[in-house]
């Protein structure tokens, strides 16, 4: 379904965007805490919904005095702080484009970002300005945080016209703009299967959607307090819990990064009853003791792991990406679960799983497809690449996934693997191509496989296979030179995460049909040798 077709039906979310939403909580809920901030350093720090509404609008009214208008792209990275909630929200309240970057991203990487949204500004902290200033030479100006979430920067601190704080002016000098609910909201960079990554294209109904069905299928609730550890470039962050929680009136608890020994201690101070994790949070906390706490859910990619019993409180599982906003497939809030499933299909989305073009038969694994309405349920576009978008969706209007699922004898589904040139490092998604993009322009690179092994605590990491001429192979002394240059070059390309954690170098690799690197069995020689 295309934007003409949806505006010509009734829209779930008729002439409203995000302020639609915020005001309408600042006049409900005024009184109640919106976001509480937990630095690592530095005080607590609390908005109720009201300060929460006044801050943002007031962010819009100075974007737009510095000469940002409706449209712009606006880029944004930061670690999780309060400024980066602020920027997101109040980039979407004036009309602006908030672009929102992974902070471990790479120069060439923001340099990427940045020139391909056409970004006019952008906000960072002091620890990352240096990086930014030089990487995105083409923004007309760039704000800076007073604190790195919440440490003293000291002589990185920025000069008082460059601060993020002097992003603020009169909301009643902003200009009237109606209140249209496929306007754009914000863009996220996603790993893909080509050689850079995707901008995903959401708008304020993508947004309201998110912040609608996620408070739903978690059973948020206006007495909840939901804690918030993972990134706030990320759709999880984003939707799964800031949104989510607007939407509910609930209250989010923010934190820099996800800390184990800071974990419990954050929870019971702030009495959590909600948070969403990743399997690599759950790992770290089992080597710390377990208080009596007030969760009741947590929200992760399987239903009740055999974890809950150690942890004390009900797990949803959920499967969800970028694209969708929400989950495809959830768990039941309040009814037992099949445990280590990715839940049921969720009702707003049409799910098939196929195997050969046809459905999938109970105990059978195939390719996951999910169907709905773009830009409302699914994203609306990837930013200046029509056709990756038309690439994205079947002719029967699915979108492709790229993951494969197995569909239980019981009817619930469970996650069978990802398309392999797609790795989960540590709660990140990461490209094998963009790897190989970076090492195959080493000298003595002659052709690059990039492969996961498997990680005790972040699921996968990268290792690189570099395929040279056999005389360098053969020379120890050369064979190190080469794997050296290719470890400079990620080092100055990649985000630390992307990073190869070892670099083979070798005059052979296996292949397949049609002479295609055979990369599976890369794979079970990285798994045979763990084993060994």
């Amino acid at each position: 379904m295309n934007a003409d077709t949806l505006r010509a039906n009734l829209h779930p979310f008729p002439a409203q965007d995000i302020r639609t939403l915020v005001q309408a909580q600042a006049a409900r809920r005024g009184d109640h805490p919106y976001l509480i901030w937990r630095p690592f350093d530095g005080k607590r720090q609390v908005w109720s919904y009201a300060q929460f509404e006044n801050r943002v609008a007031r962010f819009a009214a100075g974007l737009h005095a510095r000469g940002v208008r409706a449209g712009d792209r606006v880029l944004v990275h930061l670690d999780n702080c309060p400024e980066a909630v602020f920027a997101w929200f109040g980039c979407a309240w004036m009309g602006a484009v908030a672009v929102t970057t992974n902070a471990r991203s790479s120069a060439d990487e923001l340099r990427y970002f940045a020139s391909h949204a056409q970004a006019v500004a952008g906000i960072t902290q002091p620890r990352f300005a240096a990086l930014v200033d030089a990487a995105c030479p083409e923004l007309c100006w760039l704000a800076v945080t007073a604190t790195d979430n919440g440490e003293d920067a000291g002589p990185g601190r920025a000069a008082a016209s460059d601060a993020f704080d002097a992003i603020d002016a009169d909301p009643g000098l902003l200009a009237p703009r109606p209140h249209d609910p496929l306007a754009p909201f914000s863009v996220q960079y996603t790993s893909g299967t080509t050689s850079r990554p995707k901008g995903v294209c959401w708008t304020h109904a993508n947004a309201l959607w998110g912040a609608r069905i996620n408070a739903t299928h978690q059973d948020l609730r206006p007495d909840d307090i939901h804690l918030v550890t993972l990134p706030l470039f990320h759709t999880n962050a984003q939707a799964y819990s800031m949104l989510a929680a607007m939407w509910a009136g609930a209250t989010a608890v923010v934190q820099p990064r996800f800390s184990a020994r800071r974990f419990w201690s954050v929870s019971l101070e702030e009495r959590c009853t909600w948070a969403s994790i990743v399997p690599f949070v759950t790992r770290a906390l089992m080597a710390h003791e377990v208080p009596a706490h007030h969760y009741r859910l947590w929200g992760s990619g399987v239903c009740e792991p055999p974890t809950d019993a150690h942890f004390g409180v009900k797990t949803i599982g959920w499967w969800g990406m970028t694209e969708t906003i929400t989950h495809g497939t959830v768990g039941l809030a309040h009814l037992p679960n099949a445990p280590m499933s990715m839940g049921l299909p969720a009702p707003e989305y049409g799910i098939r799983v196929e195997v050969d073009g046809r459905a999938a038969e109970p105990g059978e694994t195939g390719a996951l497809l999910v169907r709905g309405v773009r830009g409302l349920s699914l994203f609306a576009e990837y930013l200046n690449n029509p056709q990756a978008t038309a690439d994205a969706f079947d002719e029967r209007g699915y979108f492709r996934t790229g993951d494969r699922v197995r569909v239980g004898e019981d009817g619930w589904l469970y996650f069978a693997d990802r398309d392999k040139d797609m790795l989960k490092v540590g709660g990140e998604n990461v490209a094998a191509s963009e790897i190989e993009r970076v090492l195959i322009g080493v000298a003595g690179a002659l052709e690059v496989a990039v492969v996961a092994r498997r990680h005790p605590m972040l699921d996968e990491v990268p290792v690189a296979f570099v395929l040279t001429d056999a005389a360098t192979a053969a020379d120890a002394q050369a064979a190190a030179a080469l794997a050296a240059r290719a470890r400079t070059q990620c080092e100055r390309q990649l985000a630390d995460f992307k990073r190869p954690v070892e670099i083979r170098v070798v005059d052979s690799l296996p292949r397949s049909t049609l002479e295609k690197i055979a990369k599976s069995e890369l794979r079970r020689r990285l798994a045979d040798e763990s084993q060994a």
